[in-house]
């Protein structure tokens, strides 16, 4: 695993648009949804249930959650 700093900043609403874009576009998400209240609603798929997570935090957290799975199946090539 590589090394990185811890984050000097908060996570923004737009990093964590930005990243909720990405997962939908590439289909690793159904949808991802942005509340009034800042709050987001997220879908793995159509019929799956709808996720509430409380922040941008929590969607950076799960976008490195699905990069993280989505490296780890990949086949090695060597």
């Amino acid at each position: 695993m590589i090394w990185r700093p811890a984050r000097s900043s908060e996570p923004t609403t737009a990093e964590a648009d930005a990243w909720a874009d990405i997962l939908v576009r590439r289909r690793l998400l159904h949808a991802a949804v942005l509340t009034p209240t800042g709050q987001w609603l997220v879908q793995d798929h159509p019929d799956g249930a709808v996720l509430v997570l409380t922040g941008p935090a929590d969607v950076l957290a799960l976008a490195a959650t699905i990069q993280h799975h989505t490296r780890a199946m990949r086949p090695e090539s060597r």
